[in-house]
């Protein structure tokens, strides 16, 4: 059984590993495992996630089973958008996916928040888990995404509940 904690230093290795496992699941029969391992080094490097944990205005959570991490998120406040929180990042090992580590990572991160009134995620529009995922929590298309990397992105957004 998993449960969900903050994350802490000790954990970037374990978190950098399945950051790649999970993105070379996802993408590499899309894109190619080499614009995938190019992607994460850059993206989910230890020094990258680092960064991530000790930014002002996020939430770094993990979801462990005291042997593992099974998954893990990253969210941090818009430094543009008012009173909007973004997710970063929301990835389980495929192994422990369609579980509900995805579903308690994501409802812990919706607390951590409470000046935001909307949450933004972009997510790869070839990946259709994904979008189906924020679909059934809560989230809707508001536009086109970014690009980055060749992969063309779709931009969804919630509105957070007051009563939180």
């Amino acid at each position: 059984m998993f449960f969900v904690r903050t994350a802490t230093e000790r954990d970037l290795g374990a978190i950098s590993a399945l950051l790649g496992e999970t993105a070379h699941a996802t993408y590499d029969a899309t894109y190619g495992a080499d614009k995938v391992a190019e992607m994460t080094a850059k993206w989910h490097s230890v020094a990258a996630l680092k960064a991530n944990l000790q930014r002002k205005g996020s939430e770094f959570v993990v979801a462990d089973d005291g042997k593992r991490i099974g998954g893990m998120a990253y969210a941090s406040m818009s430094p543009t958008l008012h009173e909007t929180a973004v997710l970063h990042q929301l990835y389980v090992l495929p192994a422990f996916q369609r579980q509900g580590i995805a579903r308690d990572l994501f409802a812990e991160l919706e607390t951590c928040f409470p000046y935001a009134g909307h949450m933004r995620v972009e997510v790869v529009t070839d990946n259709a888990p994904a979008i189906a995922f924020y679909a059934a929590h809560g989230f809707t298309e508001v536009g086109p995404g970014s690009e980055a990397w060749g992969m063309p992105t779709v931009e969804m957004e919630k509105v957070l509940d007051d009563a939180r």
